[in-house]
């Protein structure tokens, strides 16, 4: 079950990124991204309104926090990256985020990684490079770029340390519907807003609200809270994979021999994340005991 939910999340993931390149003939980047969390949380918030929530305002504070953080931090960097450098570099600056997990949870969360992990994370990452074609130029959209890992990092570290605060369904639903306000108010300001509605244009923006943001985000928070974070976000390898080969589907794309080469990289580094995992839980539980 845990690898069924891991590539359908990771797969609405991948499959975001060319259903949103679709959308960007009817609606600008910040506002097709501020739309589809707003309406997501929205719809969430409606869904769970007879669920139990925050009664503390420092809770409401986190989810915030997180919402800042997972939503408004990633997505605002990446379309600012965008602006100087291609999606493919922004999607292999963004995806090294789960190198950055398993660097954070060492320090932040005391979660000890075993040589073999970090060799996986650093292979997977290799992976996630040559899948997007090899290159990568140094502009100030790297640093958008990095700056999308960092918040997405810093997101995970922030679910597994209070995701359990909350019901699983109610932390989706604000800290998109948190997010996606503040996305939108960076649409209004930062660009120039562009929006056409026509069936294909509010078809795309629902498929990106519903299924890419309220599923994809709960099975990722649920994920993220029932194991160790630096396994689970090694999986995110798989997401820029997914969405060279739904570009190739929808869009037309060619897919090159080194996607194929990536790919094989892409399962090894995550072969090689999960391959100790078992054991090194059984060794850190008989240590505490």
């Amino acid at each position: 079950m845990f690898i069924v939910l891991v590539v359908v999340t990771t797969f609405l993931m991948g499959s975001s990124f060319t259903v949103g390149k679709i959308g960007l003939n009817y609606v600008s980047p910040l506002l097709l991204v501020g739309l589809r969390f707003t309406i997501a949380g929205l719809l969430m918030a409606i869904l769970v309104r007879k669920r139990i929530k925050p009664d503390k305002l420092a809770d409401w504070g986190r989810i915030f926090i997180i919402g800042l953080m997972q939503t408004a931090g990633v997505m605002g960097c990446i379309f600012l990256s965008l602006r100087t450098i291609t999606a493919g570099e922004s999607s292999i600056l963004t995806f090294t985020n789960p190198l950055m997990v398993v660097m954070m949870g060492t320090v932040f969360l005391g979660i000890r990684y075993r040589f073999l992990q970090w060799v996986g994370a650093i292979v997977g990452f290799i992976g996630v490079f040559i899948t997007l074609g090899f290159h990568l130029q140094l502009t100030v959209g790297t640093l958008f770029g990095l700056g999308a890992a960092v918040f997405w990092s810093i997101g995970t570290i922030l679910i597994k340390q209070w995701g359990s605060r909350f019901n699983v369904w109610v932390l989706t639903a604000y800290q998109m519907l948190f997010g996606g306000i503040i996305l939108l108010l960076m649409g209004l300001t930062l660009e120039s807003p562009k929006l056409m509605i026509t069936p294909i244009s509010a078809s795309i923006i629902l498929w990106l609200a519903v299924m890419a943001s309220i599923v994809q985000f709960a099975i990722w928070f649920y994920l993220i809270n029932q194991g160790d974070p630096g396994k689970t976000s090694a999986f995110l390898f798989l997401a820029p994979f997914f969405g060279v080969l739904t570009g190739w589907v929808l869009l037309g794309e060619v897919v090159e021999w080194y996607v194929y080469a990536g790919g094989a990289l892409i399962f090894t580094g995550i072969f090689l994340v999960n391959w100790t995992f078992k054991e090194r839980a059984r060794l850190s539980l008989r240590e505490s005991g």
